[in-house]
């Protein structure tokens, strides 16, 4: 138990050994985490897999740093992917829980018209529904445009006319 206190250290007064020896232990824990939290995790960007990558960071850097004890930190991380899988499996399996947890797409433009109350809602410009047909629809001709969606990851997509 003596070299585990050497090797990691107690507390916040950590060496530069410690604090490297926590960050490789850390890193490795997370490749485990992600792995256990399934591709979505930073596939997707939802709302939802951005939670889990923002709490992770946040969560295991305090046991790198030592500002928390070690232990209590890594089982915290589990729970979180825990979680994030049980809704992630949610998601998958139940429409109602996905509309609750990620909302649905917005229409933003049909018919040659931007649907300007739907824009507000999802707070985008016209410039962004114009970087959106440019990125997925690679033109810059909005008349070659059927119908312009804000996805549930905030991506802006094209759908072009036949």
């Amino acid at each position: 138990m003596n070299w585990l206190l050497i090797l990691f250290g107690e507390g916040k007064d950590l060496d530069t050994l410690q604090i490297t020896d926590r960050a490789i232990t850390v890193f490795l824990i997370s490749l485990a985490l992600i792995r256990i939290s399934g591709r979505r995790s930073f596939g997707m960007r939802t709302p939802l897999d951005n939670i889990i990558v923002i709490l992770l960071g946040a969560t295991l850097s305090r046991a790198i740093v030592g500002a928390s004890p070690f232990l209590p930190v890594v089982v915290a991380s589990c729970s979180l992917v825990i979680l994030h899988r049980l809704f992630g499996w949610g998601i998958a399996h139940s429409k109602a829980f996905s509309r609750i947890v990620e909302g649905n797409k917005i229409l933003l433009f049909k018919d040659g018209h931007v649907i300007t109350e739907n824009m507000d809602k999802a707070l985008v410009c016209e410039e962004d529904v114009m970087q959106g047909v440019r990125k997925t629809a690679l033109t810059e001709d909005i008349n070659k445009i059927d119908k312009v969606y804000i996805e549930r990851t905030g991506e802006i997509s094209a759908i072009k006319k036949d």
